[in-house]
């Protein structure tokens, strides 16, 4: 079941067989229309007694050809955007169909699942071409339609003309043409009949809009894509109904009604307000048999039937909101037999009434259990339960709870919802962040969005405090989490109010600058010892602290929010962390140190390994009072079959003891994530255990069961599609880059960017390794494993030329005089250089011939991203390492690491992985020549793109910018630290 033409509704078009029979009264020897002239045929049916003529009449193929051609001049192809989550709605970009309903004022149909209760961007393409920009002006409340606005004179090239909104000519048997924008393609006519006029409304699924209280159209049909919006016209080209939905595995379209369509539409003409009335009663179109089973009488019943021949039911209650009007009153399964006195027999009568007696007194008369009840009830003002404002903190929106959605659980239109829980308020996995309600915030009560504002404002930056909340689905269970309050990355506070002349949502600043968390205090805490039998590592748990990453913004093609491993103190004394690059990725983060459970004390990023796949960070160990040790690392090099004790942390982050062996130890070739190209471990020897432990483990260390000796480290790596990889490093491999900081001094790493991989003695020869060097490999002492070292890639540097004369394919002999077979050697043989050292001579083989290069190396200052754009949805950078890795050739300094969803950037198609090259045909070479192009760009108009795509196909793209939704802004390092800089005036 679907709603037509939003991406997560998955509509349909029409497709009903042309053609009606019309039976001709005995007597009539002929029936004739003006276009049907020469269309007449006649059929001979046989009865019992005789025969009689009938005349078989199909509907004019020409006059429903001039029918089409007038009608498409009204309809328009609807390209929009919906910029945030908000209330039932997710931030998407898609296409829908609308058609003018007044060529004077400028105003189009379409359905409210396309104008959405949001933000909303868009424009509208007539059937020439010619696009015009289109702004919201209503959407209704609760029934499946909106109207756009656009200026009538900027369409110059044809005359714009409207359809009339004809409810009455609905019809069983009808026949029609729907006519839209099916299946993203301009324009598409489908026929078919109407074969019913009282259905209830559509269900499209939970926690999403449906409406209700209202009957559809029926006919059968198989709907697609893009047709939502569609003018459904009969033969006379009058709008007759609103295609809306469908349900594609039984072929059937549903059309919405257009009477209130009529109404809101001559309001708005005349600049009143669309009143709509509720008493918060969700009613049901049931049919008679049902209601006698409920308790109505057979006299209401035969009352009701004589009203008319196509009544077939009555309205039932099915929901009455707790804390509504009708609260008490009216219960679920009563009747509705009348209103002010009225026979009620339509929900067409339901809205007339209620629309036009908001704020006032109406008498219902119900029936329940066969017995009458009059309730006078006070109609209430749709308008005021349907939210028309959001607050932005956090990284996450808020909003009040909708009518909508309460309907769905029977639960008071009252709440805190949170429409986007990201940023701070990732309550829930990314599957599911919406539905939640805030309960209370840090204690407090927030039963309202203003008490959810107020109570904000005094929550200092980077602060942890307990949130009690609960979701729509599980309304019973109060949940409980305590979280990281971000105002320094995600810095916007602000309340944004829809504004329906403008067709914007206008924003105000509700706090600029958050309090300060001055809250900076030594706290003391104890360790229990591991639960072991081995004396001499019950201890090392006082060298492990929970190292939390939170990440708000995207960089590098990483997406987490929040990454939790434990981390190995290498340096007590200092604070100084060693914990794998899955967790902390990049510096443009938080990161908290959890130590004993029960200190947090922040921390920051010191240094990020280009390749062996850890960072380091560091926390001021004088706000902690408890006995954290440095533990001891060995210096002897693992080996296959050496017992050692794995100590790790689970997925629940308990601890894991285990004695196990070293089952192999080789280097280490992840997978890389080609749909978002992002930092990998390489040139990493892995250390595997005889363990199942491991895989159950993200971090963790080998040590010796002897003396608790730490000999390696157990890491979890990034892989291809967001998979992780665990596997263990021996620690004297890293060993160096940690004497760095014994000395004081920040790590400068210098490596070989390239990647490389074993191969085996048989292949080597087979790509032409000569036999001497085979024999002095295998009569080579200290080694388990007779192999070569090769190359599979070299990574582009950031000056766009191949990081060192090494190519893809060349097998290593010797570096720097000795024999190399490890990753080890070549470590080792950067060691041993001076510091001013810049290159290490390689004898290598290349294309079965022996050669001698002189290999220069890259410092790993050079591989820490210093700047990100935001512009237009789109995050860009530099291309980091990951990209380098992968690619042979930087079309540009401009790089797409991620866009976000509903955004200009995902509308007009710029691409993850891509290169922006030009803008209006200006080389954008450098993230500083883009953001000059851009920054003359002004608000709401088009620019040229060029771009490259990451398998070099260059394409010609253009994108129309929105500063309102989407303003530019600047992140770079200054000094060390990340600062932010905007184009955008408060």
């Amino acid at each position: 079941m679907s709603a037509t033409g939003m991406t997560k509704h998955t509509p349909e078009s029409l497709g009903l067989p042309a053609g009606k029979r019309q039976h001709l009264n005995e007597g009539n020897d002929e029936f004739m229309d003006l276009d049907q002239s020469n269309d007449i045929q006649t059929e001979t049916a046989s009865t019992s007694s005789d025969n009689v003529e009938y005349a078989y009449i199909p509907q004019s193929e020409t006059k429903w050809q001039k029918t089409v051609e007038r009608v498409v001049r009204s309809v328009v192809s609807i390209h929009f955007m919906q910029p945030v989550n908000f209330d039932t709605e997710t931030s998407l970009c898609s296409e829908a169909t609308g058609f003018v309903v007044d060529c004077k004022q400028g105003i189009i149909l379409t359905n409210r699942h396309v104008v959405g209760p949001g933000p909303f961007v868009g424009y509208a393409v007539f059937d020439n071409h010619e696009e015009v920009e289109v702004t919201p002006i209503y959407r209704d409340p609760v029934h499946d339609f909106g109207f756009l606005k656009f200026d009538v004179t900027k369409v110059k090239y044809m005359k714009v003309q409207q359809l009339e909104l004809h409810p009455k000519l609905a019809r069983v048997g009808e026949e029609i043409r729907v006519i839209g924008n099916d299946s993203g393609e301009k324009l598409s006519i489908l026929s078919g009949f109407i074969s019913r006029l009282d259905r209830n409304a559509p269900d499209y699924g939970a926690n999403t809009y449906n409406d209700f209280n209202t009957e559809y159209i029926q006919a059968a049909a198989s709907a697609s894509g893009g047709s939502s919006g569609s003018p459904v016209v009969n033969i006379d080209g009058h709008a007759v109904a609103l295609q809306a939905g469908g349900n594609s595995e039984t072929s059937t379209d549903f059309f919405l009604p257009v009477w209130r369509v009529k109404r809101a539409l001559e309001k708005i003409q005349q600049d009143q307000e669309v009143t709509r009335g509720t008493i918060q009663v969700q009613w049901t179109l049931e049919p008679f048999d049902k209601c006698r089973r409920l308790g109505l009488t057979s006299d209401i019943e035969e009352k009701v039937r004589k009203t008319g021949e196509d009544i077939n039911g009555m309205l039932i209650a099915s929901v009455t909101l707790p804390s509504g009007p009708a609260d008490g009153l009216i219960k679920e399964g009563d009747c509705l037999i009348s209103i002010n006195g009225e026979l009620i027999t339509s929900f067409i009568q339901v809205d007339d009434i209620m629309d036009d007696s908001v704020g006032k007194e109406v008498k219902f008369m119900i029936q329940r259990n066969s017995k009458n009840f009059e309730r006078v009830i006070k109609i209430g003002n749709l308008h005021d339960i349907t939210p028309s404002k959001y607050v932005s903190v956090c990284g996450a929106t808020f909003n009040e709870l909708s009518y909508q959605l309460a309907r769905i659980y029977d639960i008071p239109v009252k709440g805190c919802y949170v429409s986007d829980a990201s940023g701070s308020f990732q309550l829930g996995g990314s599957e599911l962040n919406n539905c939640w309600i805030i309960d209370t915030v840090d204690d407090q009560p927030t039963p309202t969005l203003h008490d959810f504002i107020e109570v904000m404002k005094t929550i200092p930056d980077k602060s942890f405090i307990p949130v009690k909340y609960h979701h729509l689905t599980d309304i019973h269970v109060p949940l409980f989490k305590n979280i990281y309050i971000d105002r320094h990355w995600s810095s916007s506070f602000k309340l944004a109010t829809r504004n329906d002349k403008t067709g914007l949502w206008d924003f105000e600043t509700i706090q600029k600058e958050p309090l300060k968390n001055n809250e900076i205090s030594v706290k003391s805490a104890r360790f229990l010892d591991l639960p072991t039998e081995f004396e001499s590592c019950k201890q090392l748990n006082r060298s492990f602290v929970q190292v939390d990453a939170i990440y708000e913004l995207p960089l590098d093609s990483f997406g987490g929010h929040v990454r939790r491993v434990h981390g190995v103190v290498i340096d007590a004394s200092r604070g100084f962390v060693l914990v794998s690059r899955h967790a902390v990725a990049h510096d443009l983060c938080d990161i908290n140190i959890t130590i004993a459970e029960s200190i947090i004390v922040p921390a920051k990023v010191i240094f990020l390994h280009p390749t062996k796949g850890y960072s380091i960070v560091k926390y001021d160990p004088q706000l902690v009072n408890a006995p954290v040790q440095t533990p001891k690392f060995s210096d002897t090099p693992m080996q296959r079959g050496d017992k050692v004790v794995f100590i790790g942390y689970n997925k629940s982050l308990r601890p894991v003891v285990d004695e196990t062996k070293v089952s192999d130890i080789g280097v280490m070739n992840i997978p890389a994530n080609s749909n978002a190209p992002r930092y990998k471990a390489t040139n990493v020897e892995a250390v595997l255990i005889d363990s199942t432990s491991g895989q159950k483990c993200h971090s963790g260390v080998l040590c010796n069961k002897e003396d608790g000796v730490i000999r390696g480290l157990w890491l979890s790596c990034d892989g291809e599609d967001d998979k992780m990889y665990t596997t263990g490093i021996d620690i004297s491999d890293v060993m160096w880059e940690l004497d760095f900081l014994k000395r004081g001094e920040e790590p400068d790493v210098k490596i070989i960017d390239v990647e490389l991989s074993s191969i085996s003695i048989a292949s080597a020869r087979i790509n032409g390794v000569p036999e001497e060097w085979i024999s002095k490999v295998e009569s080579s002492t200290g080694i388990d494993k007779f192999q070569f070292l090769y190359v599979p890639s070299v990574s582009v540097g950031s000056n766009n030329k191949p990081s060192c004369p090494l190519n893809p394919g060349d097998i290593l002999l010797v570096a720097n005089n000795k024999l190399v077979t490890r990753i080890r050697d070549i470590d080792t043989a950067v060691k041993e250089l001076e510091k001013n050292e810049e290159q290490i001579n390689f004898k290598v083989v290349r294309e079965k011939q022996v050669i001698d290069l002189e290999v220069n190396l890259t410092r790993t200052k050079s591989f820490v991203t210093d700047r990100v754009v935001f512009w237009s949805g789109c995050a860009l950078q530099n291309a980091h390492h990951g990209v380098r890795q992968m690619i042979n050739n930087l079309p540009s300094g401009v790089y797409c690491t991620t866009i976000s969803s509903g955004s200009p950037g995902r509308f007009y198609a710029v691409g993850i992985t891509n290169f922006i090259t030009h803008v209006n045909e200006i080389p954008t070479g450098t993230l500083e020549d883009f953001l000059k192009v851009v920054k003359q760009v002004k608000d709401n108009t088009y620019v040229k793109l060029r771009i490259v795509t990451f398998d070099n196909i260059p394409m010609a793209q253009t994108l129309k910018v929105n500063y309102h939704y989407f303003p530019t802004v600047e992140l770079r390092k200054v000094d060390g630290v990340w600062k932010s800089f905007s184009d955008k005036k408060e």
